[in-house]
């Protein structure tokens, strides 16, 4: 079973496609060209190029095999195998041409020369396009262009007359004139009006905007409201901690209970104090701590400090 058909597969997908113990094939993307000379057309294409030194098996193309003929990898390797010791057995006989890719033969010093083939391009987005050639363009020179103008001779019959054409072509030509600056002129007119009628809409527009946005017929009357501030002097301390985390752990036990608990801050002794709850009354305060000395802690004490 012959593999260069596969290669030549690969080729078009890949940028690379090594046949192990063989070599690797190598596409480089080059432009669309133009020869000057021939005027022949090139479409973009791939340029072919070939390494002797990649021959590591990087499992490309075994595995296309196996897919494309569902055997075993194995079996794919050794199709590979056979086919590269059929090519340089025959490569010390002369040339051995690869269908599609290129001829290979060896220089004096036993290395392979890759010749590349010009009949395939890999280049998918080129598919359809192929190599032309157009005819040289012809380019007239003054001397062909000449235009034969008419001349007109002045003799005494006419000296004193003025050709008809002439005056007709004079008259045509002010005629035009006259009509295109009337044209641009009554353009002119009608831009400017629209202009003006455009402006005027837009005018009328941001008054009701500016009027729905602040003008108010029926304002409400101005409410002033003096609301005193609560000072929370009184405090009903459930505790005081030296890690910050455990200070955390009993607010969130409380605020479980249904306090309104907060934590203090840290003291003159570096212990962070949690509050049951924080009163601005000394008797609501009072009352409270009894209620939390009955219900919930015996060491529950009351601090008086602003915060």
């Amino acid at each position: 079973m012959s593999i260069v058909k596969y290669i030549s597969d690969l080729l078009y997908r890949y940028e690379c496609v090594i046949v192990p113990g063989f070599g690797g094939f190598i596409t480089h993307k080059i432009s669309a060209e133009v020869n000057h000379f021939t005027h022949t057309f090139n479409p973009p294409s791939k340029q072919l190029s070939f390494n002797s030194h990649l021959k590591n098996n990087d499992g490309l193309l075994a595995n296309y095999i196996a897919t494309a003929q569902n055997i075993s990898y194995y079996n794919a390797v050794k199709t590979i195998e056979n086919n590269v010791a059929l090519w340089l057995e025959d490569l010390k006989n002369g040339e051995i041409e690869l269908e599609n890719i290129g001829s290979f033969s060896l220089n004096k010093e036993g290395k392979l020369v890759f010749e590349p083939t010009n009949t395939v391009n890999y280049l998918t987005s080129s598919f359809g396009l192929n190599t032309y050639v157009s005819p040289a363009v012809k380019r007239l020179t003054n001397k062909e262009t000449k235009i034969d103008v008419p001349v007109y001779t002045i003799t005494k019959e006419n000296k004193h007359k003025t050709p008809a054409f002439i005056k007709y072509a004079a008259t045509a030509a002010i005629l035009l004139a006259l009509g295109t600056v009337g044209w641009n002129q009554y353009q002119n007119s009608q831009y400017n009006r629209l202009v003006a009628k455009a402006k005027e809409s837009q005018n009328k527009v941001e008054k009701s905007i500016q009027e729905a946005t602040f003008i108010i017929d029926n304002p409400l009357p101005t409410i002033t409201l003096n609301v005193a501030k609560k000072t929370l002097n009184y405090h009903i301390i459930a505790g005081a901690f030296r890690e910050p985390k455990n200070a955390t752990k009993k607010l969130n036990e409380l605020l479980n209970k249904g306090y309104n608990a907060r934590i203090l801050g840290v003291n003159k002794w570096n212990l962070t104090q949690v509050a049951f709850e924080s009163f601005n009354s000394r008797t609501e305060a009072v009352n409270r701590l009894n209620e939390i000395k009955k219900l919930e802690s015996k060491d529950a004490w009351l601090l008086v400090k602003k915060y």
